[in-house]
């Protein structure tokens, strides 16, 4: 029995390859870019802590919140 439907530029060959390896390095490219501009949005509002010592382990956003105080 003969394989007929055999093609090296199909989606199992080269070029499905070639679609899988693009969109892994555009999803790359989109996290990355992604990560930067939030870190860069975080470098634009720092904080300060003003009472460290008042954070517990077990403490809430709320209290968080209120010890951390962002500089504008």
């Amino acid at each position: 029995m003969e394989n007929m439907n055999r093609s090296v530029f199909g989606l199992g060959g080269v070029s499905g390859m070639l679609i899988a390896t693009v969109l892994l390095l555009s999803i790359l490219v989109v996290l990355t870019y992604l990560g930067i501009v939030a870190q860069q949005d975080v470098m634009q509002k720092p904080y300060k802590l003003v009472d460290p010592s008042s954070v517990e382990m077990r403490s809430s956003v709320q209290k968080a919140a209120e010890v951390m105080v962002i500089k504008e």
